[in-house]
């Protein structure tokens, strides 16, 4: 779940709406000859989906101790551990190079905590994964993983700082993204000079201690749903 400050109220987003809206600014992507590339829906894929293992998480919410609303970063290690194989595994059968992708996208998120206690099994489970997918995938999967996950991953990181209202500049490789109130400002235009709609549901709560992940899911069932609005634009 994303959890978003808004003055004295906390909005509260999906993680599987977060990922719709990541695959609908690469849609409009123009760079990297995406327009037609070949691989082109299976990048699309693999960005709507990659998310899919916070479905049960987000169904049942998550709190600390003291009754604060625990988001996508403060979710516990076992959380993160379970998420990624599960939604690995619901795109497997039919989609095994878009799994693929996404357990790269799993590897290359939590690359920080490689050297941590308590990771290597899980490291060492998202690459047996990957593996196996790529060779399902055929000869040529393994040499275009790296490039199309490029894609995914700067689809993420546009639909996160959206979605988390995050207001710093970041740096994404060749491109510098801020966001300027409600617009998504990325530098060079990755399209072609079309401002992108976003769109995203939330429901609004407001910041207070909720006595149990119960407490907090029935909040959230009776919160009314919201959109926030805005748009990506070539700066």
């Amino acid at each position: 779940m994303i959890v978003r400050p808004v003055g004295n109220d906390l909005l509260f987003i999906t993680q599987p709406d977060h990922a719709r809206l990541a695959a609908e600014i690469i849609a409009a992507w123009q760079l990297d000859g995406f327009p037609d590339h070949p691989r082109r829906d299976a990048i699309l894929v693999a960005a709507r989906e990659h998310d899919n293992g916070w479905r049960e998480e987000d169904a049942e919410t998550l709190v600390d101790a003291e009754g604060t609303p625990l988001d996508f970063i403060a979710a516990p290690v076992a959380v993160k551990h379970r998420i990624w194989p599960r939604a690995v595994s619901r795109l497997a059968g039919e989609h095994p190079y878009e799994a693929a992708l996404v357990a790269e996208h799993a590897l290359t998120v939590h690359a920080d905590y490689r050297q941590r206690a308590g990771w290597q099994t899980f490291f060492d489970t998202l690459e047996g994964l990957r593996g196996a997918l790529l060779t399902r995938a055929g000869a040529a999967a393994a040499a275009t993983l790296e490039a199309d996950y490029r894609l995914v991953n700067v689809a993420d990181r546009l639909s996160l700082i959206f979605c988390n209202g995050w207001r710093e500049r970041f740096d994404h490789r060749e491109h510098r993204i801020q966001l300027d109130g409600s617009t998504l400002v990325i530098t060079p235009d990755p399209f072609g000079g079309r401002r992108v709609p976003l769109r995203v549901l939330a429901r609004r709560l407001p910041v207070r201690s909720y006595g149990s992940t119960a407490d907090l899911r029935a909040a959230l069932d009776e919160a009314p749903i919201e959109l926030v609005e805005g748009a990506a634009a070539g700066g």
